[in-house]
């Protein structure tokens, strides 16, 4: 039913899964014998960071923040929002934040700034996908899944108004599905 909204299939499930293994191989090899804390940033990430914590064979703890800045829309508003706090003290943590898509860089920006004041050991940014022709913040990206072109994609977390996360691909949304 969701299918015919998908113009094109970027990432099918077995690219995707080969892919996490892979950044669980890199994750496993820059903190050998530490412990990490995976921080998902909901509500996108969710499908990602779940298959990326069963992939790392380290100890690891997980969390979970809520930050918006896009609302209802398809591009990102620039107000950021902290809509879910951590549960956790970060304090001397190593901290790898886990998010969907790296687009604008508004609030990722944001974000990162935030934990770093929380004064954690080290922060990392894992993104699943980049989208580097939309970026207006730079921001420092250590871990990344695919770099895409400048299209509206969902699927394996991603939505449109709160609908097409349970794709097990991710795929580009038929313009006229969105008003693009």
């Amino acid at each position: 039913m969701l299918e015919k909204d998908i113009q094109e299939i970027l990432f099918s499930e077995e690219q995707l899964s080969r892919r996490v293994q892979e950044i669980a191989r890199q994750i496993e090899a820059d903190y050998a014998g530490k412990e990490i804390m995976l921080i998902s940033v909901l509500r996108g990430s969710f499908v990602f960071m779940a298959d990326l914590c069963r992939a790392i064979d380290l100890p690891c703890t997980l969390d979970f923040m809520s930050v918006s800045s896009y609302g209802s829309g398809t591009s990102s508003s620039g107000q950021v929002q902290i809509t879910k706090d951590l549960s956790e003290d970060i304090t001397g943590r190593n901290l790898i934040v886990v998010e969907d898509i790296l687009d604008s860089g508004n609030t990722l920006s944001y974000l990162l700034k935030i934990l770093e004041h929380r004064h954690p050991a080290s922060v990392r940014l894992c993104a699943l996908l980049d989208k580097p022709d939309r970026r207006v913040k730079p921001v420092d990206l250590h871990y990344c899944g695919f770099t895409i072109p400048d299209a509206f994609v969902v699927g394996y977390g991603l939505d449109y108004a709160e609908k097409y996360r349970n794709l097990p691909y991710i795929g580009i949304l038929k313009p006229e599905v969105y008003g693009g």
